[in-house]
């Protein structure tokens, strides 16, 4: 097995230059003043799809060879890399199909749906959803695309990673979402093999976070897949989880886990204090921040990894009607 180290993300970063956005590494006055360090907004939430994944989405499909890309392609998702993988199998003019589980929020997959993917609902949870892929490379020859235990997919999320090392240089913490560990893993190494001085930290929630359990496992183990605010956050990392898990393992320097309330006062807070609109998976550095579940020394860079919440859902908790909110699921 392969590690996913410095190189291959450098060389992921010139592959995907011109097709992915290069957002913008903000501070955050209000953070800044309620921490005592300086804090430092990475903006992957103004991605061209809205969220990190186009990075990994793209590296990958730039990656593959054309006789790949005939035969389709096909993935599993919680919504953000099935838009990224659409966006990317638009752009090359080849088949994509996107299967997805019932907890996947409606604007997620109608998103998936305009950019041209197909869409299979399977089940209710990212294995179930998993299954339909496993099924369709084995009938139908698809070239599959995962959403983060994949080489490609880690070193493109790891581009992020680079940047922000390029931009701030003198940074002591970087907090990122933690889910499948693809983004985590990818960053982890480009901030670790750039930035001696820095830690890394993953942030999850408390409600179904498979890569948290699984660290404190010592292994994958699957969880149940819960409703939560942070929805791109759920599902499992696969028991036989080749890529992800060891390099976060070995990466990271620790995990934080929040609660829905905690999740909600970080969307709450970045719109009303920085301007952006996140989903929960994007607010959980922010909420780490405000809920002083983190050690802190500065500067502390957050990385919002994506815009794409239910205009209702986002109302309802900018609002402070997290009841009505949580009503959507």
């Amino acid at each position: 097995m392969s590690r996913v180290g410095l190189d291959r993300i450098a060389a992921a970063a010139e592959r995907i230059a011109g097709h992915v956005r290069r957002t913008p590494l903000d501070p955050s006055p209000s953070l800044s003043r309620s921490c005592g360090v300086p804090v430092l907004l990475k903006r992957e939430s103004r991605q061209t799809t809205g969220s990190f994944k186009l990075r990994g989405a793209t590296n990958a499909v730039l990656s593959l060879g054309s006789e790949a890309r005939a035969r389709g392609l096909v993935t599993a998702s919680t919504g953000n890399h099935g838009r990224a993988l659409a966006h990317a199998a638009k752009a090359a003019g080849v088949r994509a199909v996107v299967c997805m589980s019932a907890l996947v929020p409606a604007n997620k997959v109608e998103a998936v749906r305009a950019l041209g993917a197909e869409i299979r609902i399977v089940g209710r949870s990212q294995d179930d959803a998993q299954d339909e892929v496993d099924r369709l490379v084995r009938q139908e020859g698809l070239a599959e695309i995962p959403p983060f235990d994949h080489p490609d997919v880690i070193a493109g999320q790891g581009t992020v990673g680079l940047e922000i090392a390029e931009d701030c240089p003198q940074a002591e913490l970087v907090l990122v979402p933690l889910s499948g560990g693809g983004l985590a893993a990818g960053v982890a190494a480009a901030i670790k093999g750039k930035l001696t001085q820095a830690r890394v930290i993953g942030v999850s929630m408390e409600r179904g976070a498979a890569m948290a359990a699984s660290l404190l496992a010592g292994r994958p183990v699957s969880v149940e897949e819960l409703e939560t605010f942070a929805d791109s956050l759920g599902g499992g990392i696969g028991l036989a989880n080749r890529y992800t898990f060891a390099g976060c393992r070995d990466l990271l320097d620790g995990t934080v886990l929040l609660t829905e309330d905690e999740i909600a006062a970080g969307i709450r807070h970045a719109h009303a204090q920085d301007g952006e609109v996140l989903e929960g998976a994007g607010a959980v550095g922010i909420a780490a921040l405000l809920a002083r579940k983190v050690p802190l020394s500065g500067p502390v860079v957050v990385l919002l990894s994506g815009s794409n919440i239910d205009p209702v859902r986002h109302r309802a908790l900018v609002g402070g009607d997290a009841t009505t909110a949580a009503g959507a699921w």
